[in-house]
């Protein structure tokens, strides 16, 4: 089966500095991608670009939740080339509590990263994709975007809401070559699960690394087709 290769496709990684953003990064930036990389933390952002040897204006410090912020970086990076060809989707954030203990504004802030910050990268670079019909968006709703569990009803919430949105978005885009894949990972060792305060084995969890080499793979698409939806999880938590 022929696939697309990375070799110098433009790929935009929101996200790139946690653990599978980063991960993502150095492998495709390894199979020659053009690489081009966000992040909240400039600190942790210019660590990911030296590591991978990517060139300062391909690096954005970028705030998903402000339009303002996300439209400056979109038309840095168009005005640089015509348009992205792979968008990666890697931010995010989680608080798994139960339902009575969520806070507003953890509940807010999940919706605004998680949610509103898709809608508003997919908005933004979306449209130079439209014009050439052809291009590839990855998001990570997880497999709490599909399947429930008991203190994850507000984190379910932003990832329900980003699965939705993403398969309402392939019905307007179905005359098009534009690519719209999700990637249900669950349980993967990464700082996400730093500070949940639950008793989780995370020695059985998936790799970081393994989650960033997913994301590689979907990457290279089939040349006449698309692959929707990948789901990988760990032996010990098959949910879906």
């Amino acid at each position: 089966m022929a696939v697309e290769m990375l070799a110098n496709k433009k790929v935009l990684i929101v996200g790139a500095t946690g653990g599978i953003g980063a991960e993502a990064t150095k492998m495709i930036k390894n199979s020659q991608g053009n690489v081009f990389i966000t992040g909240r933390d400039a600190e942790k952002l210019a660590k990911v670009a030296k590591a991978n040897n990517i060139p300062d204006d391909q690096v954005f410090t970028m705030e998903v939740t402000d339009p303002e912020s996300v439209r400056a970086v979109a038309d840095k990076i168009h005005s640089k080339v015509n348009q992205i060809d792979i968008l990666v989707n890697a931010a995010g954030v989680g608080y798994l509590k139960k339902f009575e203990n969520i806070e507003y504004e953890q509940m807010s802030r999940m919706i605004d990263i998680n949610l509103k910050g898709a809608f508003l990268v997919m908005q933004a670079f979306l449209p130079p994709m439209k014009a050439s019909k052809k291009g590839l968006i990855i998001n990570i709703p997880g497999v709490l975007g599909r399947a429930p569990m008991a203190a994850a009803a507000a984190y379910a919430a932003s990832k329900y809401g980003l699965n939705g949105m993403v398969k309402s978005l392939r019905e307007e885009l179905k005359r098009t070559e534009i690519r719209l894949s999700n990637l249900y990972l669950g349980g993967v060792d990464s700082e996400f699960w730093d500070d949940i305060d639950m008793p989780v084995n995370r020695d059985k969890f998936i790799t970081a690394q393994e989650a960033g080499r997913a994301v590689w793979f979907m990457c290279q698409q089939p040349t006449s087709g698309v692959v929707s939806e990948m789901v990988i999880q760990p032996f010990n938590h098959q949910v879906i």
